[in-house]
């Protein structure tokens, strides 16, 4: 059995390192953990390597043969999946002007370039499952979860047939026009899930992985208290505690 997910001890480590770190005089109050971060201290807790590229995984454990993808955000603040730059983009977009099958197709290319990406990672890095490693903020606490995201028996992260597509209008702003995005709609809940960015920087951004998240007390989620004012140092008290 591979143990992608982390142990209730090893969860414990990670969360605790996180809050230790908020304590630091080096984020502002409320301010999103980082990445990187997060990355370190799971490679670090896990025995694991953090790659610094744009693979779809962002920690590996060879010896394993397993990876993980690392999410941070505040809980009000969508995913960003990745950038989805799918061939033939412009056609693609001129197609699902025209047509539900257009529409669909679109929906469909931009999922399977998900799906494919994380293929990548299992070949590249010979791993046997991928897992997500997600931490979410709120102003006062923080949560983090762990799920398994695919393997080598399962590689599809993403059903295509699970979503149907539509365009938003357009939105204009006394800055700049905000151009429409194309919305991924799950098709059993009619939540929106996904919202790509394709006629600018092609961010894909992820608001259904909210339906990830474990109730609290499952076993795959901790819950904790974000560091009180009063614990956190300041720059003097920093200096002296590692003078000491």
């Amino acid at each position: 059995m591979n143990n992608i997910i982390s142990t209730p001890n090893q969860m414990g480590l990670i969360c605790k390192a996180v809050k230790t770190c908020l304590r630091l005089p080096l984020f502002d109050r409320g301010a999103n953990v980082p990445g990187a971060l997060l990355e370190m201290v799971i490679g670090e807790v896990r025995g694991a390597r953090p790659l610094g590229t744009y693979d779809f995984v962002d920690v590996v454990k060879p010896e394993a043969r397993i990876g993980w993808q690392i999410k941070s955000t505040k809980a009000d603040t969508p995913v960003t999946w990745k950038r989805a730059k799918i061939p033939s983009r412009d056609e693609m977009i001129r197609r699902s002007e025209r047509s539900e099958e257009g529409l669909q197709s679109l929906g469909d290319a931009i999922l399977e370039f998900c799906n494919q990406h994380a293929r990548e990672s299992l070949e590249k890095y010979q791993l046997d499952s991928i897992g997500l490693c997600r931490l979410v903020r709120s102003e006062k606490t923080l949560f983090y979860y762990e799920r398994e995201l695919c393997s080598r028996v399962s590689d599809n992260i993403f059903n295509p047939a699970d979503f149907s597509w539509s365009w938003s209008k357009a939105k204009e702003t006394k800055v700049k026009e905000q151009l429409s995005a194309l919305h991924g709609t799950h098709r059993k809940t009619g939540r929106k899930w996904f919202a790509w960015h394709g006629r600018g920087e092609n961010q894909l951004h992820f608001s259904g992985e909210s339906c990830w998240w474990p109730k609290p007390g499952d076993k795959t989620r901790v819950d904790f208290a974000a560091p009180s004012e009063g614990q956190v140092l300041s720059l003097t008290q920093l200096a002296d505690l590692l003078d000491g």
